[in-house]
Protein backbone atom coordinates (compact mmCIF):
# COMPACT_ATOMS: atom_id res chain seq x y z
CA UNK A 1 0.00 0.00 0.00
CA UNK A 2 1.30 3.31 -0.82
CA UNK A 3 0.19 6.86 1.01
CA UNK A 4 -1.03 8.20 -2.69
CA UNK A 5 -3.63 5.50 -2.20
CA UNK A 6 -5.19 6.31 1.01
CA UNK A 7 -8.88 7.29 0.54
CA UNK A 8 -9.75 10.45 1.90
CA UNK A 9 -12.58 10.20 4.58
CA UNK A 10 -15.03 13.24 3.55
CA UNK A 11 -14.34 13.04 -0.59
CA UNK A 12 -14.18 9.36 -0.73
CA UNK A 13 -10.98 9.36 -3.44
CA UNK A 14 -7.68 8.67 -2.78
CA UNK A 15 -5.50 11.46 -1.44
CA UNK A 16 -2.84 10.91 -4.63
CA UNK A 17 -6.17 11.29 -7.23
CA UNK A 18 -6.74 14.43 -5.44
CA UNK A 19 -3.60 15.91 -5.76
CA UNK A 20 -1.88 15.93 -2.09
CA UNK A 21 1.46 16.79 -1.95
CA UNK A 22 2.96 13.62 -0.12
CA UNK A 23 6.36 13.39 1.18
CA UNK A 24 8.02 10.58 3.04
CA UNK A 25 11.22 9.66 5.02
CA UNK A 26 11.06 6.41 6.92
CA UNK A 27 8.20 6.90 9.12
CA UNK A 28 7.75 10.12 8.73
CA UNK A 29 5.04 11.50 6.29
CA UNK A 30 4.22 14.94 5.24
CA UNK A 31 1.14 15.53 3.51
CA UNK A 32 -0.45 18.85 2.29
CA UNK A 33 -4.37 18.43 2.24
CA UNK A 34 -6.75 20.83 0.08
CA UNK A 35 -8.77 21.47 3.15
CA UNK A 36 -7.81 22.14 7.07
CA UNK A 37 -7.91 19.52 9.16
CA UNK A 38 -5.58 20.37 12.04
CA UNK A 39 -8.20 18.67 14.89
CA UNK A 40 -8.04 15.76 12.59
CA UNK A 41 -4.50 15.07 12.82
CA UNK A 42 -4.36 12.36 15.15
CA UNK A 43 -6.90 10.67 13.84
CA UNK A 44 -5.56 10.39 10.02
CA UNK A 45 -2.30 9.30 11.98
CA UNK A 46 -3.99 6.08 12.98
CA UNK A 47 -5.87 5.12 10.13
CA UNK A 48 -3.02 5.67 8.27
CA UNK A 49 -0.90 3.37 9.67
CA UNK A 50 -3.48 1.13 9.80
CA UNK A 51 -3.98 1.44 6.19
CA UNK A 52 -0.21 0.80 5.88
CA UNK A 53 -0.12 -1.96 8.06
CA UNK A 54 2.37 -0.14 10.23
CA UNK A 55 2.43 0.04 14.23
CA UNK A 56 3.45 3.92 14.01
CA UNK A 57 3.93 7.00 11.73
CA UNK A 58 4.97 10.42 12.45
CA UNK A 59 2.51 12.15 10.54
CA UNK A 60 2.76 16.42 9.49
CA UNK A 61 -0.48 17.51 7.93
CA UNK A 62 -0.30 20.48 6.21
CA UNK A 63 -3.13 22.68 4.35
CA UNK A 64 -3.01 24.49 1.02
CA UNK A 65 -6.12 26.16 -0.48
CA UNK A 66 -4.80 26.33 -3.57
CA UNK A 67 -5.64 28.96 -6.59
CA UNK A 68 -8.99 29.66 -5.82
CA UNK A 69 -11.82 31.45 -8.26
CA UNK A 70 -11.75 34.20 -5.42
CA UNK A 71 -10.85 38.18 -5.65
CA UNK A 72 -7.48 39.71 -4.87
CA UNK A 73 -6.51 37.44 -2.41
CA UNK A 74 -9.40 35.74 -1.48
CA UNK A 75 -8.81 32.01 -2.29
CA UNK A 76 -12.64 30.85 -2.31
CA UNK A 77 -16.07 32.48 -1.52
CA UNK A 78 -18.41 30.38 -0.24
CA UNK A 79 -22.57 31.07 1.10
CA UNK A 80 -23.91 29.70 4.03
CA UNK A 81 -27.68 30.14 2.87
CA UNK A 82 -31.24 29.13 3.53
CA UNK A 83 -34.54 28.46 1.92
CA UNK A 84 -36.33 30.23 5.03
CA UNK A 85 -35.79 32.19 8.04
CA UNK A 86 -35.68 30.67 11.19
CA UNK A 87 -33.43 27.66 10.68
CA UNK A 88 -30.27 28.59 12.25
CA UNK A 89 -28.48 30.37 9.26
CA UNK A 90 -26.21 32.83 10.79
CA UNK A 91 -25.36 30.62 14.50
CA UNK A 92 -24.32 28.01 11.85
CA UNK A 93 -22.34 30.84 9.35
CA UNK A 94 -20.35 32.01 12.12
CA UNK A 95 -19.43 28.67 13.93
CA UNK A 96 -18.24 27.21 10.64
CA UNK A 97 -16.16 30.13 10.22
CA UNK A 98 -14.70 29.91 13.42
CA UNK A 99 -14.56 26.22 12.86
CA UNK A 100 -12.23 26.80 9.58
CA UNK A 101 -9.95 28.78 11.73
CA UNK A 102 -9.44 26.30 14.49
CA UNK A 103 -8.59 23.67 11.62
CA UNK A 104 -5.67 25.97 10.36
CA UNK A 105 -7.32 28.19 7.68
CA UNK A 106 -7.48 32.22 7.18
CA UNK A 107 -11.36 33.30 6.96
CA UNK A 108 -13.13 35.93 6.59
CA UNK A 109 -17.02 36.62 7.61
CA UNK A 110 -19.03 38.68 5.60
CA UNK A 111 -23.01 39.16 6.95
CA UNK A 112 -25.07 39.52 3.25
CA UNK A 113 -28.12 40.21 5.24
CA UNK A 114 -28.18 43.60 4.90
CA UNK A 115 -32.32 44.15 6.70
CA UNK A 116 -31.20 41.97 9.17
CA UNK A 117 -27.57 41.80 10.28
CA UNK A 118 -26.65 40.13 13.17
CA UNK A 119 -23.38 38.76 13.30
CA UNK A 120 -22.16 41.85 14.67
CA UNK A 121 -23.88 40.89 17.99
CA UNK A 122 -23.02 37.04 17.26
CA UNK A 123 -19.39 38.02 17.13
CA UNK A 124 -19.37 40.46 20.28
CA UNK A 125 -18.73 43.72 18.57
CA UNK A 126 -19.49 46.32 20.83
CA UNK A 127 -22.49 48.06 19.39
CA UNK A 128 -21.47 51.35 18.11
CA UNK A 129 -17.50 50.09 16.86
CA UNK A 130 -17.09 51.08 13.06
CA UNK A 131 -14.68 49.60 11.26
CA UNK A 132 -11.65 51.85 10.13
CA UNK A 133 -11.53 53.76 6.98
CA UNK A 134 -8.32 53.83 4.20
CA UNK A 135 -7.67 56.16 1.88
CA UNK A 136 -11.46 57.52 1.98
CA UNK A 137 -12.87 54.42 0.87
CA UNK A 138 -11.81 50.91 1.57
CA UNK A 139 -12.65 49.46 4.96
CA UNK A 140 -10.33 48.07 7.19
CA UNK A 141 -12.22 44.61 8.63
CA UNK A 142 -12.99 44.12 12.46
CA UNK A 143 -11.19 41.60 13.77
CA UNK A 144 -13.09 39.22 16.23
CA UNK A 145 -12.31 35.82 17.82
CA UNK A 146 -9.53 35.37 15.15
CA UNK A 147 -12.29 36.46 12.13
CA UNK A 148 -11.92 39.09 10.07
CA UNK A 149 -15.11 40.18 9.78
CA UNK A 150 -18.04 43.08 7.64
CA UNK A 151 -21.40 43.63 8.54
CA UNK A 152 -24.13 46.02 7.85
CA UNK A 153 -24.59 46.28 11.63
CA UNK A 154 -21.04 47.92 12.09
CA UNK A 155 -22.48 50.79 10.07
CA UNK A 156 -25.67 51.30 11.69
CA UNK A 157 -27.39 51.00 15.04
CA UNK A 158 -29.53 47.67 16.11
CA UNK A 159 -32.43 50.17 15.86
CA UNK A 160 -32.08 51.40 12.51
CA UNK A 161 -33.99 49.55 9.72
CA UNK A 162 -32.95 49.25 6.52
CA UNK A 163 -35.67 50.36 4.43
CA UNK A 164 -34.25 50.24 1.06
CA UNK A 165 -35.47 48.53 -2.40
CA UNK A 166 -33.27 45.23 -3.62
CA UNK A 167 -30.99 47.47 -5.83
CA UNK A 168 -30.21 49.75 -3.18
CA UNK A 169 -29.44 46.67 -0.79
CA UNK A 170 -28.01 45.58 -3.82
CA UNK A 171 -25.48 47.78 -4.45
CA UNK A 172 -24.35 48.29 -0.56
CA UNK A 173 -23.77 44.45 -0.72
CA UNK A 174 -21.20 45.11 -3.48
CA UNK A 175 -19.50 48.06 -1.96
CA UNK A 176 -19.25 46.25 1.75
CA UNK A 177 -17.60 42.92 -0.51
CA UNK A 178 -15.89 44.46 -2.89
CA UNK A 179 -14.18 48.05 -0.82
CA UNK A 180 -12.90 45.84 1.91
CA UNK A 181 -9.39 45.18 2.33
CA UNK A 182 -9.57 41.12 3.06
CA UNK A 183 -6.07 40.72 2.35
CA UNK A 184 -4.88 37.11 1.99
CA UNK A 185 -7.90 34.28 3.18
CA UNK A 186 -8.62 31.17 2.34
CA UNK A 187 -12.10 31.49 2.52
CA UNK A 188 -14.65 34.01 2.90
CA UNK A 189 -17.72 32.43 4.64
CA UNK A 190 -20.71 34.84 3.78
CA UNK A 191 -23.93 34.40 5.65
CA UNK A 192 -26.78 35.20 3.23
CA UNK A 193 -30.10 36.49 3.64
CA UNK A 194 -32.76 33.93 4.14
CA UNK A 195 -34.76 33.08 0.58
CA UNK A 196 -33.92 33.42 -3.12
CA UNK A 197 -34.13 36.79 -4.06
CA UNK A 198 -32.45 40.09 -5.15
CA UNK A 199 -28.88 39.49 -3.04
CA UNK A 200 -28.72 35.88 -3.65
CA UNK A 201 -28.74 37.23 -7.54
CA UNK A 202 -26.05 39.91 -6.88
CA UNK A 203 -23.81 37.65 -5.66
CA UNK A 204 -23.76 34.70 -8.27
CA UNK A 205 -23.90 37.12 -10.87
CA UNK A 206 -21.12 39.65 -9.40
CA UNK A 207 -18.65 37.51 -7.15
CA UNK A 208 -16.75 34.72 -8.18
CA UNK A 209 -18.61 32.01 -5.95
CA UNK A 210 -16.91 28.76 -4.98
CA UNK A 211 -19.54 27.17 -3.64
CA UNK A 212 -22.88 27.51 -1.41
CA UNK A 213 -23.89 25.40 1.69
CA UNK A 214 -27.91 24.92 2.72
CA UNK A 215 -28.92 24.87 6.28
CA UNK A 216 -32.34 23.49 7.31
CA UNK A 217 -33.96 21.92 9.71
CA UNK A 218 -35.74 18.53 9.09
CA UNK A 219 -39.24 19.57 8.85
CA UNK A 220 -41.12 19.27 6.18
CA UNK A 221 -41.73 22.99 4.56
CA UNK A 222 -38.05 23.76 5.72
CA UNK A 223 -36.99 20.84 3.63
CA UNK A 224 -38.98 22.44 0.78
CA UNK A 225 -37.61 25.26 0.86
CA UNK A 226 -33.99 24.21 0.97
CA UNK A 227 -34.44 22.31 -1.82
CA UNK A 228 -35.88 25.39 -4.03
CA UNK A 229 -32.53 26.83 -2.54
CA UNK A 230 -30.41 24.10 -4.32
CA UNK A 231 -31.94 24.67 -7.15
CA UNK A 232 -32.05 28.41 -7.94
CA UNK A 233 -27.55 27.49 -7.24
CA UNK A 234 -27.86 24.97 -9.93
CA UNK A 235 -29.77 27.79 -12.28
CA UNK A 236 -26.77 30.38 -11.61
CA UNK A 237 -23.91 27.39 -12.26
CA UNK A 238 -22.97 27.97 -8.09
CA UNK A 239 -22.34 24.21 -7.11
CA UNK A 240 -23.66 23.17 -3.51
CA UNK A 241 -20.95 21.82 -1.22
CA UNK A 242 -23.75 20.28 0.94
CA UNK A 243 -26.79 20.27 3.43
CA UNK A 244 -26.28 20.73 6.83
CA UNK A 245 -29.41 19.50 9.01
CA UNK A 246 -29.88 21.87 11.80
CA UNK A 247 -31.27 21.26 14.94
CA UNK A 248 -31.54 17.26 14.21
CA UNK A 249 -32.15 16.02 17.65
CA UNK A 250 -32.39 17.71 21.12
CA UNK A 251 -31.09 15.82 23.82
CA UNK A 252 -32.86 16.51 27.60
CA UNK A 253 -30.49 17.61 30.13
CA UNK A 254 -32.61 16.47 33.12
CA UNK A 255 -32.92 12.79 31.78
CA UNK A 256 -31.30 12.48 28.58
CA UNK A 257 -34.41 11.23 26.12
CA UNK A 258 -33.31 11.99 22.55
CA UNK A 259 -36.67 13.68 20.55
CA UNK A 260 -36.52 14.95 17.02
CA UNK A 261 -38.87 17.66 17.49
CA UNK A 262 -38.48 18.42 13.63
CA UNK A 263 -38.65 14.99 12.88
CA UNK A 264 -35.76 12.53 11.61
CA UNK A 265 -33.43 11.96 8.71
CA UNK A 266 -35.44 14.75 6.25
CA UNK A 267 -31.69 16.43 5.65
CA UNK A 268 -30.49 12.85 4.34
CA UNK A 269 -33.51 12.66 2.32
CA UNK A 270 -32.94 16.00 0.00
CA UNK A 271 -29.34 15.33 0.17
CA UNK A 272 -30.13 11.65 -1.57
CA UNK A 273 -32.90 13.16 -3.96
CA UNK A 274 -30.51 15.87 -5.25
CA UNK A 275 -27.51 13.89 -5.07
CA UNK A 276 -25.64 16.36 -2.62
CA UNK A 277 -23.34 15.65 0.31
CA UNK A 278 -24.76 16.14 4.29
CA UNK A 279 -22.11 18.10 5.45
CA UNK A 280 -23.62 17.42 8.93
CA UNK A 281 -25.85 16.87 11.55
CA UNK A 282 -26.55 20.01 14.53
CA UNK A 283 -28.42 19.59 17.58
CA UNK A 284 -31.33 21.49 19.25
CA UNK A 285 -29.47 22.42 21.90
CA UNK A 286 -30.16 26.24 24.38
CA UNK A 287 -26.44 26.71 25.21
CA UNK A 288 -26.04 27.03 21.08
CA UNK A 289 -28.38 29.70 20.75
CA UNK A 290 -27.47 31.22 24.46
CA UNK A 291 -24.07 31.87 23.33
CA UNK A 292 -24.25 32.83 19.77
CA UNK A 293 -26.61 36.05 21.40
CA UNK A 294 -23.73 36.50 23.95
CA UNK A 295 -21.02 37.31 21.64
CA UNK A 296 -19.43 34.13 22.47
CA UNK A 297 -20.06 31.41 19.78
CA UNK A 298 -19.93 27.99 20.86
CA UNK A 299 -16.86 26.71 18.61
CA UNK A 300 -15.05 29.54 20.24
CA UNK A 301 -16.00 29.24 24.24
CA UNK A 302 -16.30 26.04 24.06
CA UNK A 303 -12.95 24.62 21.51
CA UNK A 304 -12.96 21.04 22.81
CA UNK A 305 -17.12 20.56 23.39
CA UNK A 306 -19.29 17.90 21.58
CA UNK A 307 -20.60 20.35 19.47
CA UNK A 308 -17.57 22.76 18.39
CA UNK A 309 -16.33 19.08 17.21
CA UNK A 310 -19.96 18.42 15.16
CA UNK A 311 -19.34 22.06 13.92
CA UNK A 312 -15.62 21.57 13.09
CA UNK A 313 -16.33 18.06 11.18
CA UNK A 314 -18.92 19.78 8.83
CA UNK A 315 -16.17 22.49 8.10
CA UNK A 316 -13.84 20.25 7.32
CA UNK A 317 -16.37 18.33 4.88
CA UNK A 318 -17.50 21.43 3.29
CA UNK A 319 -14.17 22.49 2.54
CA UNK A 320 -12.99 19.03 1.23
CA UNK A 321 -16.18 18.87 -0.57
CA UNK A 322 -14.81 22.40 -2.47
CA UNK A 323 -11.29 20.48 -3.07
CA UNK A 324 -12.83 17.11 -4.43
CA UNK A 325 -14.79 19.49 -7.11
CA UNK A 326 -11.77 21.26 -7.69
CA UNK A 327 -9.49 18.03 -8.48
CA UNK A 328 -12.41 16.34 -10.18
CA UNK A 329 -12.25 19.94 -12.87
CA UNK A 330 -8.77 19.87 -13.28
CA UNK A 331 -9.08 16.16 -13.96
CA UNK A 332 -11.74 16.17 -16.34
CA UNK A 333 -10.97 15.20 -20.12
CA UNK A 334 -11.16 17.87 -22.96
CA UNK A 335 -12.56 17.09 -26.04
CA UNK A 336 -11.64 19.13 -29.40
CA UNK A 337 -13.00 19.32 -32.29
CA UNK A 338 -10.87 19.05 -35.70
CA UNK A 339 -11.36 19.11 -39.41
CA UNK A 340 -9.93 15.81 -41.17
Amino acid sequence: MKVEEFVDPYVGESWGSLGARILTSGNQISVTLGYPAAGMQAQLATRLAEFLGVDDIDLQLGFSAGGGAGFGQVKHLILVSSGKGGVGKSTTAVNLALALDAEGAKVGLLDADIYGPSQGMMLGVAEGRRPDIKDGKFFEPIRAHGLKAMSMSFMTTDKTPMVWRGPMASGALQQILGQTLWGDLDYLIIDMPPGTGDIQLTLSQKAPVSGAVIVTTPQDIALLDAMKGIEMFAKVDIPVLGILENMSVHECTNCGHISHLFGADGGQRVADDLSVPLLGKLPLAMSIREQADGGQPTVKVEPDSQISGLYRDAARNMAAQLWGRKAAAVSAPTISMVDD
